[in-house]
């Protein structure tokens, strides 16, 4: 790999040490039984400018915390109540009946929503995505993985369309882990996702050509080498990758070799990666 090149490096000598002041909007991240990547989330949000309070579905449910109280609300990682009801669905059951009011109202409003591996599970059996003409139904499947197995790698993604999420950004590289992200729809529901242009980023290969559903630049099998779609209105985005666990230079698996490359061509090793940006750009939204 050509060092110039090699991505999820920030400009050469950037400092990114410094705290970002905080904007005056808070974002909520969904807890809950199996959600394991809140931390993350949160300390990812805190380095893009943007605060956030960590809430139990429970809590929600039980008035303790109101999400009107919030303009972000994100759905992280994880394996909600043990995927045993398929992925992110007993998650997306216990929203629907006892939140669906409640997340309605936060839609309407000029908010965002992001939902992440599990958290994308769980908004496509919302409906939140694709949410064609303001309607939730299900018209999208993660599916089980083609070769049936979870798969835990880095995968390189690239915009399909460049949108408030995916503003600034030329690639993502970072780990996927999921056992259910084959993507798939109806032909008509892709036709759509393609004419609106919300099919957001998809699985390439590192020099950014297009996986054709090759294993492993495409880990899963999804149609189209999908990887993350938004919302009708743009306002909801679900990625299976997670970019929040590749925050940091030294998160990518072949960082010594990344930094051995870029100090042989005189180049300063940066603080964090690339995929950063996505996270600037949520905050960049609210500003």
């Amino acid at each position: 790999m050509n060092a110039a090149h090699s991505p999820l490096t920030t400009s050469p000598g950037k400092d990114n040490s410094s705290q970002p002041d905080l904007i005056a909007e808070k974002a909520l991240i969904m807890s809950g039984f199996g959600i394991n990547s809140e931390m993350e989330t949160q300390e990812v949000l805190l380095r893009a400018g943007m605060a956030s309070d960590i809430v139990h579905i429970n809590d929600l449910i039980d008035g303790r915390t109101k999400l009107g109280q919030y303009r972000l609300l994100v759905f992280p990682g994880g394996f909600s109540y043990g995927d045993d009801t398929g992925a992110g669905n007993a998650f997306a059951n216990r929203v629907r009946n006892n939140l669906w009011k409640d997340v309605e109202d936060f839609i309407d409003g000029d908010n965002l929503v992001l939902g992440i591996c599990n958290g994308f599970q769980i908004i496509a059996n919302l409906g939140l995505v694709p949410a064609f003409d303001h309607h939730f139904s299900r018209d999208i499947a993660l599916m089980p993985n083609r070769k049936g197995v979870l798969e835990c790698r880095f995968v390189t993604l690239k915009p399909a369309a460049e949108n408030l999420w995916t503003k600034g950004i030329e690639r993502i590289y970072c780990p996927a882990a999921h056992g259910e992200g084959n993507f798939s729809c109806s032909p008509d529901t892709l036709r759509r996702l393609k004419e609106q242009e919300m099919i957001a980023l998809t699985y390439c290969r590192e020099d950014l050509s297009p996986a054709n559903g090759e294993y492993p630049y495409n880990p899963n099998g999804s149609v189209e080498d999908i990887a993350g779609i938004t919302s009708a209105d743009g306002k909801v985005l679900g990625l299976m990758p997670h970019p929040e666990r590749a925050m940091d230079f030294v998160n990518l698996y072949d960082w010594p070799l990344r930094k051995e490359q870029l100090k042989r061509n005189g180049m300063a090793t940066p603080d964090e990666s690339l995929n950063m940006q996505m996270f600037r750009n949520i905050v960049d939204y609210f500003r």
